[in-house]
């Protein structure tokens, strides 16, 4: 014969609160890509869904973070890269930066991956590095021209496949190597933040008419800078081959700013782009300068922020 044991309500409620919020399963701190993914973007959302991109192939991963767990979702195919990563606001559209193949796409993430738009950019001397989502616009960088790219979205968040090049003047001069690489941008889309990795340096830029202001850090460089978060005024700079992301303090009109703390984690093995889900950064181990990339093992790294 079963019992029915009853517990008063107040003792249910006391052992209930009692409970600490951070008492259930944790995150992985480390998530594993599929061998030989060679990934360089990543994006979160809706909720704890991620999404990496790889390089040598555009193929697109998409896991969560909570499991841990993942699959393929878009497949690879000749002639496309993925690199720079980002969601519209709504998370319904996933725009990716090609890389060296001059272009930029957009998918349908509710769908199986349906393409919306494929964007001719640039067809040589060229490398589409990142993109950065507002309500209105798509902006993507171009690593080796003084130019950002940007794509036109329509009423209810929808891609209209129109795009135009602006020139990016002020402060900001092409230097040898990479050029603007991490792009954010801040009230809306009214300033975009971009970072230099030539130089080390970030700039404040006007998307409508593309002048640059440099932002004066007091002298710190952002070496290596390559992925950007901005969450309020704080910018997260992931520095890919010092292993470590800067958080700097940025001034309200974003033309200054401090360096305030690192973050390091002994799992990044040239982390190089970064999401954020709640107090967590996501970081992608890109792994550059791995003697045989095609059978390594990659990963996705949670550190805290600051």
């Amino acid at each position: 014969m079963r019992r029915l044991l009853i517990v008063p309500l107040v003792v249910l409620l006391a052992t209930v609160l009692a409970v600490p919020a951070s008492a259930g399963p944790a995150f992985p701190e480390v998530i594993p890509l599929p061998d030989g993914f060679q990934p360089e973007g990543i994006e979160i959302g809706p909720g704890t869904t991620f999404y990496v991109g790889s390089i040598p192939t555009g193929a697109i991963y998409r896991g969560d973070l909570r499991t841990g767990e993942g699959d393929g979702w878009i497949a690879g195919g000749q002639g496309r890269q993925a690199i720079g990563l980002d969601l519209d606001p709504a998370g319904r559209w996933l725009w990716v930066a090609g890389g060296p193949t001059g272009d930029g796409y957009v998918y349908d993430t509710p769908s199986d991956g349906d393409p919306m738009c494929t964007y001719d950019f640039a067809s040589s001397a060229t490398f589409v590095n990142d993109v950065v989502v507002t309500t209105d616009a798509a902006y993507f960088t171009d690593s080796q021209k003084d130019v950002i790219y940007r794509a036109e979205i329509g009423p209810g968040g929808m891609p209209t496949c129109e795009w135009e090049s602006i020139t990016v003047g002020g402060d900001f001069e092409l230097a040898p190597g990479f050029n603007l690489n991490g792009i954010e941008a801040a009230a809306n889309g009214k300033w975009l933040v971009a970072v230099q990795t030539a130089t080390g340096s970030l700039f404040r830029i006007d998307p409508e008419i593309g002048a640059a202001t440099l932002i004066d850090l007091g002298g710190a460089v952002m070496t290596a800078g390559d992925g950007l978060l901005l969450h309020g005024k704080t910018l997260y700079v992931v520095q890919n081959q010092l292993n470590q992301i800067a958080v700097v303090e940025l001034s309200p009109d974003l033309t200054s700013g401090a360096v305030v703390d690192t973050i390091t984690s002994p799992h990044f093995d040239v982390p190089t782009t970064i999401a954020d889900l709640g107090h967590w950064l996501y970081a992608v181990n890109a792994r550059f300068g791995t003697t045989d990339p095609q059978p390594a093992a990659y990963d996705v790294v949670q550190v805290r922020k600051r």
